[in-house]
Order: C-alpha cells, then structure tokens, then sequence
C-alpha cells in the first residue's frame, strides 16, 4: 500500500561495504510512511554500490553532486557493515554533515558499524554530558570511553537515534518514521508488514 508523501526527507548514506539488510530496510520502510528518502553514495559515480554480502545497489545521487541541497533535508541515516562505515566514518563531507544535522536538532541515526561516523564527526565533544548511544557489539568497545554506551536494540537521545545491527533494522527503522512523522504512521507502516511496533 504507497503512502502520500510528506514534506519529510531524509538521506540514506550508502558505500563500499554497506550492510545491505540496515540500508535497504531503513530505506523501504521510510518510504512506505510516504518520507522521500535519498540513496547517496559517497564515492566517485561509478555505477552500482557493492554491499557487505554481495547485493548491488544503484544510488540515487552521489556526494558532491551541487544540485543536492542537503540543508533541506530532515534526518540522515548512516547504515552498518564494516567496510562501509569505514569509509562514512573518514569521510569528511559526511562528517560536517552529521555534526551540522545534530547541531540543527535535525534526525542523525545509525546502526551497527555505522555508528562510528558519531564518534568521528566530533558530536559528543560539543556537549556536557555524555549522548546515550549503542552499536553492534563488534565495535562497542571504541564508543564505551566517550558515550554513554547502553545494550538496548534501539537508543534515543534527543536527535540521535542509534541501534544494533542487521536483526533490529526495522526497529530502528519506525522508530526514525515515528519521529519524523509520528507513531501513529509507524503502526500504520507496521502493520500491513505483519510487525509489532511499540514505542
């Protein structure tokens, strides 16, 4: 069942090694609540995006391109997979996006891996207390010493919402829908995709 679109956008950040299952389920389930959502790679055009397991995926734009105008934009979400983040993490334009997104007050999510790009982009270091965070439990041990770092499948902390891996994707996926455009859209989206969805 499509849903109208809302004036709701969001970017999904993909590269070299993105964990297929945490991109494309965060990007089906936003678009099902009807928020635009835009796949952009951050490496040079060079046609499909190779993800951890194999799976291709074609984005729709990549960083750099001037006619993106980020600052329009609601929320950006960093998917996982080791390789992947790796490169999201280093690279600086994703970097300075994060920081200015959660300076904003703007959504910026992660999951699994992915949420290392919190720790590179330099956001805890403008604030008193530590942020509230998670991640697979892989890299766990690099975010421990500078965030609050908490076991639960989905964490939010004001705009920052970050979660586990692969297996709670969707979670983490309405729970981003939910903040954008409400929980009562989340159990609208959740429902036909036979899901639970409580906040």
């Amino acid at each position: 069942m499509a849903s109208a679109l809302s004036s709701k956008k969001a970017i999904v950040f993909v590269a070299q090694g993105s964990e297929e299952m945490e991109t494309v389920i965060a990007v089906d389930v936003l678009r099902r609540a009807g928020i635009q959502v835009l796949v952009l790679a951050v490496e040079i055009p060079s046609g499909p995006v190779t993800c951890s397991r194999g799976v291709r995926l074609v984005p729709d734009a990549y960083l750099g391109d001037n006619s993106i105008k980020i600052s329009t934009f609601d929320a950006v979400v960093v998917p996982g997979g080791a390789g992947g983040a790796e490169i999201l993490s280093q690279n600086a334009q994703v970097r300075c996006i994060l920081s200015d997104f959660h300076a904003q007050h703007k959504i910026v999510a992660a999951i699994c891996a992915g949420a290392l790009a919190i720790k590179t982009a330099g956001i805890q270091s403008h604030l008193s207390e530590p942020l509230r965070i998670t991640s697979h439990p892989s890299v766990s041990d690099q975010l421990v010493d500078e965030f609050s770092y908490k076991e639960d499948r989905v964490v939010v902390d004001g705009n920052l919402v970050t979660s586990r891996g692969p297996g709670t994707a969707l979670e983490f996926s309405l729970r981003l829908v939910s903040l954008l455009v409400g929980a009562d859209k989340a159990r609208e989206v959740a429902a036909p995709m036979v899901l639970n969805f409580s906040l």
